[in-house]
């Protein structure tokens, strides 16, 4: 499907895709140059670690700008080549301080974002636009995000909920192949997100095991853990019991669905090798009697 792109110069003032890498967020900058012309879009994005963000991630937002014909604007956090979440977490002496947010999602995104803010558009005249999908707990996230950008005097706006019928809605639809991320994850976020929940680090136990072995020792370092009800170590029995019973890596799966068959899954492994266990004893009985 090709798509003609208008190039009109000189509007003023300009919309902003935050542009995070991911489907939803490609989708707006798509259709934010269909309604606006590229000339009049940014496409602001903050480059993370490659330990992190997934190489085909970075192929992903990359082809989209190409095919839009636009560069990429950058707000990054000046070690971002090599600063990851848990870096930070040692750097930083903790994952967060006392009602803070998470600090990986601070110094790695939100900060860069605010200086950038206040050195390209001090009189607020662009728009932000997020692509929050239009479902109820993301018009939650929607009318959060219009309170915090509104206290700085930015204006917002959200296609998938504003708009109404968007006229690209998958970018398969031009060409470019969504990130493999999504096989897995539900989001485009770091691997190892420190706001996500254990489904998400299950995946990452199964799949990027020494992003885990990292947490550990980041956990035993700072002296806390990163979850409130358990260190990642004792979350290990449960997840190896888990892998071992087949539970599927993907966050594709509503999260009460998910825990509920993989503590039904865990459960049938260890009845099973309980029975294995009483047969086991049952023949080394009658043969030590034969």
């Amino acid at each position: 499907m090709k798509i003609e792109i208008k190039n009109i110069a000189g509007y003023e003032p300009k919309t902003v895709v935050c542009y995070s890498g991911g489907h939803s967020s490609a989708i707006c900058a798509i259709n934010a140059v269909l309604r606006h012309g590229k000339e009049s879009v940014i496409l602001l994005n903050h480059d993370l670690s490659p330990e992190v963000e997934s190489a085909d991630i970075k192929r992903f937002k990359v082809e989209v700008a190409e095919y839009l014909g636009m560069d990429i604007t950058y707000a990054n956090h000046p070690e971002w080549e090599t600063m990851t979440p848990n870096k930070l977490a040692l750097k930083r002496g903790g994952f967060k301080f006392t009602t803070s947010p998470i600090l990986c999602t601070y110094d790695l995104k939100t900060k860069p974002f605010y200086d950038w803010i206040k050195e390209n558009d001090p009189e607020h005249i662009h728009t932000y636009i997020y692509g929050f999908d239009n479902t109820p707990a993301e018009r939650v996230r929607m009318n959060k995000r219009i309170a915090v950008m509104g206290e700085i005097g930015c204006k917002t706006d959200y296609p998938f909920i504003t708009w109404g019928e968007l006229a690209v809605t998958e970018t398969e639809q031009v060409g470019i192949e969504r990130p493999n991320t999504y096989d897995n994850f539900a989001h485009a976020n770091c691997k190892g997100c420190h706001k996500a929940g254990w489904q998400h680090w299950y995946i990452v136990y199964v799949h990027e095991r020494h992003l885990w072995e990292e947490m550990k020792q980041v956990e035993a370092e700072v002296g806390h853990s990163l979850k409130r009800d358990e260190y990642f170590e004792d979350k290990e029995p449960l997840f190896e019991q888990m892998l071992k019973a087949g539970v599927p890596t993907t966050e594709h799966i509503q999260s009460g669905k998910f825990w509920a068959d993989a503590k039904k899954a865990v459960r049938e492994i260890d009845q099973f090798e309980l029975f294995d266990m009483q047969r086991h004893d049952e023949v080394a009985c009658t043969s030590c009697t034969g």
